[in-house]
């Protein structure tokens, strides 16, 4: 398969222009589809909702792409209603599939979360089974974000089965991606004891996320590599970088944190509780960014 020309919905969004960027930078040319438009990175730039399939068909026909990342979704539940949150999600990834199934377009990465196994907006303290946590483990979620991503999934699943389905469809569960900006103040300007994660309010979502981050460089290389991919149907890859968002060494937080969950390995030093050994493995991908870079 030959890929010249993506379509990147969302590409105005959280990590939408360090995609797109990093796409372009590796030859590729890049058609911004969002709602609002107004790329300053993409070569080409739609206003286009991705819940609606005439205008995504009509978009993604005038540029003739080759493959479609799927970025284009509310990020949060916390200021729409929550039918539109989950509307959000499941519509436009079944639009989104049925547009590429319609034109050929044999390559699909969709932006998925780790919310779809029960994360960071859930009121109650996530179902942690097992640690580092991979993609065998089970999901769990309540909240309409979070439903909204697993099902979203599960639609990629059952839409791989039709014949006419893209060749290679990929679910990228990531989790918060900060700028360098947001990482020094939240991270290395911050107390991140669990102490000081208490103090500040935010304990509940990281224990949800399992201390995880991942860099949008990082994020970027994951898309470009998932829809250069030869697998064939559809594949969930968890996200994260190597190491956890604390100070606090991770064979600790296990103990104390997540004591009813089962360690799969030793954990030593700031290992990350997330593995991303399929995504080694299959995209030929791995983190390469730490918020303690920063540090100096």
């Amino acid at each position: 398969m030959s890929l010249e020309s993506i379509a990147v919905t969302g590409g105005t969004g959280n990590i939408g222009p360090t995609v797109v960027r990093h796409l372009r930078d590796h030859g590729y040319t890049v058609t911004n589809l969002s709602r609002t438009g107004g790329s300053d990175e993409a070569d080409h730039d739609y206003r286009v909702s991705a819940t609606d399939p005439g205008d995504l068909v009509a978009a993604l026909s005038a540029v003739d792409a080759d493959a479609i990342v799927h970025l284009g979704t509310i990020s949060t539940p916390t200021h729409d209603p929550g039918h539109r949150v989950f509307e959000s999600n499941v519509q436009s990834t079944y639009v989104v599939l049925e547009a590429a199934a319609a034109l050929g377009i044999d390559s699909v990465a969709l932006a998925s979360s780790m919310s779809a196994n029960g994360g960071a907006f859930e009121p109650d303290p996530a179902r942690i089974d097992y640690l580092p946590i991979d993609e065998s483990h089970r999901a769990t979620p309540s909240n309409p974000y979070g439903l909204g991503k697993y099902v979203a999934e599960e639609t990629a699943t059952g839409f791989a089965r039709r014949d006419d389905a893209p060749t290679t469809i990929a679910s990228l569960r990531f989790p918060w991606m900060p700028s360098k900006d947001n990482a020094q103040t939240t991270f290395a300007e911050a107390d991140r004891t669990l102490a000081g994660l208490r103090e500040s309010g935010v304990f509940h979502t990281v224990r949800n996320t399992l201390f995880a981050y991942l860099g949008r460089e990082d994020a970027a290389r994951l898309v470009r590599r998932a829809i250069e991919a030869d697998f064939e149907g559809h594949d969930v890859f968890w996200a994260a970088a190597n190491d956890t968002s604390t100070t606090v060494e991770s064979a600790t937080i296990a103990r104390e944190v997540y004591p009813d969950a089962a360690l799969q390995t030793e954990l030593t030093g700031h290992q990350s509780l997330v593995s991303t050994e399929k995504a080694q493995r299959l995209l030929g991908w791995h983190p390469e960014w730490s918020w303690r870079d920063e540090l100096g």
